[in-house]
């Protein structure tokens, strides 16, 4: 009831169809407000912006050439995607008066997503989040992962996806313009079993969706828990705090965690939490309440989401997100059983393009995903992808703008 509720509200979730583009799932809104509307004139003049463009972003330390490639939508819309990391180095949208910025958090060159590896924009495999200690039991055995996040293993280890190298290939429709990265990670990779083949592509809609497709097949079990790890900052990257921003969730439950942010297995609901974000209100409204010192003064936490409503097929409502200044506005749907938030708290000076230091609660993440710690938790739902089956995890990231 709580997803189908969400999904009424005006100028959230409008009607749909679905179309195939390769393995992702392609949705098709129609009733775009404001300002972004105001963009169209293209698309009804044959889709004439609609491009893709390549060109050499830099090098990595040992020398590898590191290309940016930029999918433009028929209303002007830009998401620039590395392949190293599979970063979304910038996404380009327009605010209420028409101005286009980018409003994902980046860095200016690949050594420095190598050295300070911030996960500004990465793909995060093989498991995004933490697993306890480093270890889990898979079929009797014992695997043991290296601990770069205090006790625990995170994000892949200490060079997980968001450190390779990808495979890039674009490709276009009549509506859409895609990238699509390949990457093999071979048995024993950071200390997961088998070899597993994982293709991401990123998709820019003309209806001015950011869609993130993952699939993946693997030839042993082996835990998987793919994300992305965008920054956002919806009033432009580099235009400071986010507090301010308005936040709705699809989520009535959370898991809490120890002091090493592993979960205790308990889940909870929000209710009366500053986790409660089921109406809207501003990041900052109750962000003092958080006293565990775990969390720094601020969000990281692992929230359940709503199952879908029977109109919504197999999407879940994430979030809807909006800028008051810019009057720029984000909506997530996901096929994903939960969202990570984190607001920021770590974030300690950075230093992005033009010099721009990102600053605590700069910038905020909601990273579509399976439970933390998975494969430690007998009550969590599996993360484990067996020969002959596919993963698969759609995102699906809708821009807008309202006064």
């Amino acid at each position: 009831m709580f997803a189908r509720n969400l999904f009424g509200q005006k100028k959230i979730f409008h009607r749909f169809r679905v179309g195939i583009l390769s393995i992702a799932v392609l949705f098709t809104i129609s009733g775009l407000p404001g300002a972004i509307a105001d963009q169209s004139t293209a698309a009804k003049e044959g889709s004439k912006m609609k491009k893709i463009e390549s060109s050499l972003f830099g090098k990595t330390k040992e020398g590898n050439e590191v290309h940016a490639w930029t999918l433009t939508n028929a209303n002007g819309l830009k998401a620039t995607i590395l392949d190293f990391g599979g970063v979304l180095y910038s996404m380009d949208v327009p605010d209420k008066n028409g101005k286009f910025e980018n409003i994902s958090a980046n860095l200016a060159t690949v050594p420095e997503y190598q050295e300070n590896r911030p996960f500004f924009g990465s793909l995060v495999g093989r498991f995004g989040n933490r697993i306890a200690n480093g270890k889990f039991k898979l079929d009797g055995k014992e695997y043991t992962l290296p601990q770069n996040n205090g006790p625990n293993s995170l994000h892949g280890g200490l060079k997980g996806f968001d450190q390779k190298i990808w495979s890039a290939e674009p490709a276009e429709d009549q509506h859409t313009v895609a990238l699509r990265l390949k990457y093999r990670s071979q048995d024993g990779e950071e200390g997961y079993p088998g070899n597993l083949s994982a293709t991401v592509q990123y998709i820019l809609t003309d209806e001015n969706e950011l869609i993130i497709d993952y699939a993946a097949s693997s030839d042993q079990p082996t835990p998987i828990n793919l994300t992305n790890h965008t920054f956002w900052n919806l009033g432009g990257a580099t235009s400071g705090s986010i507090l301010d921003h308005e936040m709705l969730l699809g989520a009535t439950h959370f898991l809490p965690t120890d002091s090493t942010l592993i979960p205790t297995g308990e889940i909870l609901s929000v209710k009366d939490t500053p986790l409660d974000f089921t109406a809207k209100k501003t990041i900052g409204r109750d962000i003092r309440d958080i006293k565990e010192p775990q969390f720094n003064g601020g969000y990281d936490h692992c929230l359940i989401l709503a199952p879908p409503g029977t109109a919504d097929g197999k999407y879940r409502f994430c979030a809807y997100v909006r800028d008051p200044k810019s009057g720029r506005a984000m909506e997530i749907k996901t096929t994903e059983p939960a969202v990570q938030f984190y607001s920021g708290n770590f974030l300690n000076g950075s230093i992005g393009v033009g010099d721009y230091k990102y600053q605590k609660q700069t910038a905020f993440c909601l990273e579509t995903q399976h439970y933390p710690d998975s494969p430690n938790h007998s009550n969590f739902p599996s993360t484990i992808l067996v020969p002959n089956k596919i993963y698969r995890h759609t995102t699906i990231h809708r821009f807008t703008v309202e006064p």
